[in-house]
């Protein structure tokens, strides 16, 4: 994950609530992607530290277990960037042009000069990333199918000139409820409608008061329309009192209830669901050290690993002195 902001709630039940489970089954690699960060953010590098720290205490709160998963930093495991610059020698760069979110990004971020070897080249670094660790798995949405495909490829080739040295790594795909943003966009800090996980209670409160509903409704007493409306959507998401949500959602398609009921139970369930969360994140803040002590024990096990992938491939390319 790209130390590039805040945590909301979209990062929440997009990834985090599925990394937290996963550790259950599987040996877990989550790690702060701050050179990734760099690739479209590179012209103002003076938060990513900050914004690292304060990710991976989100990270924690969200339930990812140091004992159970390795979290480590990106840029302090060099062979990284090795294995980057090596796949580079023989991937053609038609390959990386293809790839659909470079042309989106450098159409949508025309804010930003993207057009730079870093960027283009992403799609090998994030390769790179995976198959160093060996990783046979790497849970994604379908949206993101795509990318790991072309990290397949990449592997295939590369296996080409230097025989059989990586696992070639599947999806394991995800699903999970898309949560619009408070204006029902699509929730992005830029459009500056999100709930963070760092936000108080009152902020919350604040927050949910804005959200869009059914622009019909322009009283309590006129049917609204549930489906596809962002509040009911986070009732679903974060209300656990079924029989609530349910009542409130008969309510409203009948005109018996006004937006401030649904939405102050709302922000209720909200701050509920994210309370625990709030506390493990201030626990965590509070010792600084032991955040840094986090991190620097699962960079040093991470490039352990590295390490040795590394010097297996230096054997196959003939770069051994």
């Amino acid at each position: 994950m790209r130390p590039t902001g805040k945590l909301h709630l979209g990062h929440l039940v997009g990834a985090l609530q599925n990394w937290a489970s996963l550790q259950e089954q599987y040996d877990c690699f989550y790690f702060v992607a701050d050179w990734h960060a760099l690739t479209s953010d590179y012209a103002d590098t003076s938060a990513v530290v900050a914004n690292a720290y304060d990710m991976v205490a989100d990270w924690i709160a969200a339930g990812l277990d140091p004992e159970r998963s390795t979290l480590f930093v990106q840029s302090l495991i060099p062979e990284h960037a090795e294995l980057y610059l090596l796949l580079s020698m023989t991937i053609p760069t038609p390959w990386l042009e293809r790839v659909p979110t470079y042309k989106e990004q450098i159409e949508q971020l025309t804010e930003k000069d993207l057009s730079t070897l870093g960027f283009l080249g992403y799609p090998l670094l994030q390769t790179a990333d995976i198959i160093i660790y060996n990783a046979h798995y790497v849970p994604v949405g379908e949206d993101q199918v795509p990318h790991l495909e072309l990290s397949r490829e990449i592997v295939r080739r590369f296996h080409n000139f230097y025989g059989e040295l990586f696992v070639e790594p599947q999806p394991l795909l995800t699903t999970f409820p898309r949560l619009p943003g408070l204006d029902n966009r699509k929730m992005s800090k830029s459009y500056g409608n999100t709930i963070n996980l760092s936000d108080d209670s009152k902020t919350v409160e604040q927050k949910v008061r804005q959200m869009y509903t059914d622009p019909k409704r322009i009283r309590a007493d006129i049917p609204g329309t549930v489906e596809g409306n962002p509040v009911f959507m986070y009732h679903d998401a974060f209300n656990p009192d079924a029989a609530e949500v349910d009542d409130l959602k008969a309510r409203y398609r009948a005109g018996k209830v006004g937006d401030v009921e649904v939405k102050t139970k709302l922000a209720k369930a909200l701050n509920a669901y994210l309370d625990p969360m709030r506390a493990r994140r201030a626990d965590v803040l509070a010792r600084p050290e032991r955040l840094r002590e986090i991190l620097d024990h699962g960079s040093k096990k991470a490039r352990a690993v590295a390490t040795g992938a590394m010097e297996k491939v230096r054997d196959a390319v003939k770069l051994k002195y």
